[in-house]
């Protein structure tokens, strides 16, 4: 670990600017490059910017602090110090706890346990881990906000269901009717928009509602994280596995947020098995299907794999006209079916695009007092309209993919495992899962695969090529993968 320096270190460089200038300096420095809310987070009061000779001193209370904060902003103080100093400027993050005679650790008050080591607090409503772990008082105002203070929860009730969601729907009615005694985890996946987070809100309102004396604990993997890192900073792992090893159930929403934290992967992933060892609920919100999440740790995928996992789609037709339905319930000034129909036609986009087509519409009839038709729609959702990209199915993407790379039709259904054949297919299946609303079994079955696990596989090998900006060879000519699958989707929007 790095000492401390002593005092004429901090002292030594006299002909560096006063130490009030230097702290502004580096203060306007840093936020440029990792924002203002982080840096009051992270930087304010937490840390002193010192010269020394001809290094820059990062000093802060504890030697758990200094080694994460090195680890995580390290490159961008390195980066926030050449802009300050016109040159390459050494930087010694160091530990001085007397510069900080203010900065005392908060106390965490954990509930006794009972029989069999269980809480006695299991049965009190939890949310964000109310009161085992406070933040700094100095960073209160970033703590998000508890139930009861504005926050207006979803019901499953109020979900409205379609082929593009129903088994998901039905999967989060069993968690509230028998928490613990299904598939476990659950895992509900899909693009924005589809409904995950609705569900998830919906699944921990329902708890409530049914087992009046249950502790469910909704969290988001980004509030997870910071409550991690704060435990570590205050070396209060023992509070912060307290409050979610001994809930009712466990609801994260966006689990992909942990994709590039192992270290959170690694106590979530002993969180999961504490609680899935007792019998207690967990279900996981992600942006796309575990296998294909490449920065997932192989143990967390594989833990996710052993429960249930249901995807979300875009609403279909149908689907979004009972949205709008739903939406427009209520409201005023009303809108005629017509109109709803209409919308639910032309626009298929996600929930909230649906729910922001309403709003401007009824925003234009009030300013201009006319009344809600088609010609108003028109023209209040004019630039929407023109830039609706028309429904695409799997067949329009075969066509697409044959017509660019000249293949002939029905060479992607074919058994060739020759690179000329199985590469364009494996772009084919990308492009139909990133723009069409089908399965994976559905893709699977039209380009003649046994299993849905071949689509699963052959987007994952792209994802990889688009990654690691791979080229590809097909037919006689060289590509780069990216500029591939964008002339494809060229052809896809004719």
């Amino acid at each position: 670990m790095t000492p401390a320096p002593g005092r004429d270190d901090l002292e030594s460089n006299v002909s560096q600017p006063p130490m009030e200038s230097l702290a502004l300096r580096m203060e306007a420095a840093l936020i440029e490059r990792i924002s203002g809310p982080r840096f009051q987070m992270w930087f304010h009061d937490h840390a002193k910017f010192v010269s020394a000779g001809r290094e820059l001193l990062v000093v802060v209370a504890s030697h758990q602090f200094q080694e994460w904060l090195e680890q995580t902003f390290g490159d961008a103080v390195r980066a926030a110090a050449v802009a300050v100093f016109g040159r390459p400027t050494p930087v010694r993050f160091v530990v001085d706890a007397a510069l900080f005679p203010s900065q005392a650790e908060p106390e965490v008050k954990s509930a006794k346990p009972g029989p069999a080591g269980k809480s006695k607090e299991r049965g009190k409503p939890h949310i964000f881990g109310d009161d085992l772990l406070p933040p700094p008082a100095s960073q209160q105002k970033f703590t998000k906000p508890k139930v009861g203070q504005g926050r207006r929860w979803k019901s499953l009730g109020d979900f409205i269901t379609g082929s593009c969601n129903r088994v998901a729907h039905a999967s989060a009615i069993s968690v509230v009717e028998e928490p613990g005694q299904g598939a476990n985890p659950l895992v509900l996946h899909g693009p924005v928009g589809t409904g995950k987070t609705h569900l998830l809100e919906g699944i921990y309102t329902g708890l409530r509602k049914a087992w009046p004396e249950s502790r469910p604990c909704y969290i988001t993997a980004e509030e997870f994280t910071t409550r991690f890192v704060q435990a570590s900073r205050f070396e209060k792992h023992g509070a912060f596995r307290k409050q979610f090893r001994e809930c009712f159930a466990l609801l994260l929403d966006d689990l992909h947020f942990l994709a590039t934290k192992p270290g959170t992967q690694r106590e979530f992933i002993h969180t999961l098995d504490a609680l899935m060892a007792d019998g207690l609920q967990v279900v996981v919100t992600t942006d796309c299907h575990p296998r294909l999440a490449e920065e997932l740790m192989p143990e967390l995928v594989d833990r996710l794999l052993g429960g249930a996992i249901w995807s979300l789609q875009p609403p279909d037709d149908s689907t979004r006209l009972e949205i709008l339905r739903k939406k427009a319930t209520g409201g005023h000034p009303a809108i005629p079916e017509p109109v709803m129909k209409y919308l639910a036609k032309n626009l298929p986009g996600n929930v909230r695009e649906l729910e922001g087509a309403i709003n401007s519409v009824r925003h234009v009839a009030k300013v201009t007092n006319q009344p809600i038709d088609l010609n108003l729609v028109r023209d209040a959702l004019g630039d929407l309209l023109r830039h609706t990209v028309r429904a695409i199915s799997i067949a329009d993407v075969d066509h697409a993919v044959c017509a660019v790379l000249r293949l002939a039709s029905g060479t992607l259904q074919s058994k060739s495992r020759s690179w000329a054949v199985s590469h364009p297919r494996m772009l084919a299946i990308y492009l139909c899962r990133k723009h069409t609303a089908a399965t994976y079994g559905q893709i699977a079955k039209h380009f003649g695969a046994k299993t849905h696990s071949t689509a699963v596989a052959a987007e994952k090998k792209v994802r990889a090529w688009l990654a690691k900006d791979e080229k590809l060879t097909v037919g006689e000519r060289v590509w780069l993968a990216k500029d591939l699958l964008a002339r494809l989707e060229r052809e896809l929007q004719r």
